[in-house]
């Protein structure tokens, strides 16, 4: 009896726990963040990604801002997803300030719940993406009957999922309209976007991150399965930017599923907490990012579920409950935040 009480307690503890996410996600379906438009004190520029807003200031500082926006197959979607930018800003904050030891990066201060500041770098116009098995676009190239991904070769009978014998670098170029595109290491040297030097030590920071991410997954039951990382050159020196093991930059799995699935010990696919299943949703719908087609609608279920995906994720990488920040007034507290840690810098250079 004791035994069956305990496992009541947890299902209505979990079900509590379930309904307190879902209806703050219902309370901010109406209240997201789509796109900013500040004027800063000092700003000198802005940049609008698909999903983070960039301000500069006299190209020595950033304040990078992540909206509720979402995109797929390099399409930014009409509706956005609640605290999305929120579970985005404080994951890249958490995992930039989990590997500085590594490389040095651009991250000096969460200054809002949806807002960073830091150092500003010329980014280096490639995306380095790291697998550590057949998944996304690598699996849809490969279906597709490509067996040469960015100048690396993949052996004949690969199933979805199942692990390179070591991960693999498939780049792709950094563009800022359209679709990116595949790159490899001799069109990478060939079109100068980095110097040899550079490739030989961006190869260094990026499989370090790497297994530095798959030792804090693995640390949380999970698989880092993929991930992308972008650099930038600051007085010379190579520096990560942007986010970093985010689910908008990563792809991870349940580690027990995943597992037991590649041993053929199960059907069930790994479950993706990553945008992976919006893409696999959109395609089920008829939209793959291809001219003439429409996207779907999201209905507000299917965002709900992106949005609990995206919390999940957050409290399962950390360890520590996700806080909501206030729905209201978005816009006025971010400015509020930035324009305070702006005065504190510039008193602090008097």
């Amino acid at each position: 009896m004791r035994d069956r009480s305990y496992l009541l307690t947890i299902l209505v503890l979990r079900r509590k726990r379930d309904c307190y996410i879902i209806n703050l996600i219902m309370d901010k379906l109406s209240n997201t963040l789509s796109r900013t438009n500040f004027k800063f004190p000092g700003q000198t520029g802005v940049y609008h990604g698909k999903v983070r807003d960039v301000y500069t200031f006299e190209n020595e500082r950033v304040v990078i801002v992540a909206t509720d926006r979402i995109s797929a197959f390099d399409v930014v979607m009409p509706k956005q997803i609640p605290f999305k930018g929120q579970v985005l800003n404080q994951l890249a904050a958490h995992f930039l300030t989990a590997t500085s030891d590594i490389v040095p990066n651009w991250f000096q201060a969460a200054i809002d719940p949806n807002a960073s500041a830091g150092l500003y770098a010329e980014p280096v116009k490639v995306e380095w993406v790291i697998r550590s098995c057949l998944a996304g676009h690598a699996w849809r190239e490969y279906k597709a009957g490509k067996r040469l991904i960015c100048g690396v070769v993949l052996p004949e009978g690969m199933k979805e999922y199942d692990q390179f014998a070591e991960p693999i670098l498939t780049p792709s170029t950094k563009a800022e309209t359209g679709h990116d595109n595949d790159i490899s290491e001799f069109e990478i040297l060939n079109q100068k976007l980095v110097t040899p030097e550079e490739w030989q030590t961006l190869k260094i920071y990026i499989f370090k991150l790497f297994a530095r991410g798959q030792e804090m997954a693995k640390d949380r039951g999970l698989v880092l399965a993929d991930t992308k990382y972008e650099f930038g050159r600051l007085n010379g020196q190579l520096i990560l930017i942007d986010e970093v093991h985010t689910p908008d930059s990563s792809r991870y799995f349940y580690r027990d599923g995943y597992e037991t699935y590649i041993a053929g010990k199960s059907e069930t696919k790994p479950v993706h907490l990553s945008k992976e299943f919006v893409r696999e949703w959109l395609v089920a719908h008829g939209f793959s990012g291809k001219s003439g087609q429409d996207i779907p609608e999201l209905t507000d279920e299917f965002l709900m579920r992106i949005s609990e995906r995206y919390i999940k994720l957050y409290e399962e990488m950390t360890g520590e409950k996700f806080i909501k920040a206030p729905a209201d007034n978005i816009e006025a507290r971010i400015e509020n935040s930035v324009n305070k840690y702006l005065k504190e810098k510039t008193n602090a250079a008097v």
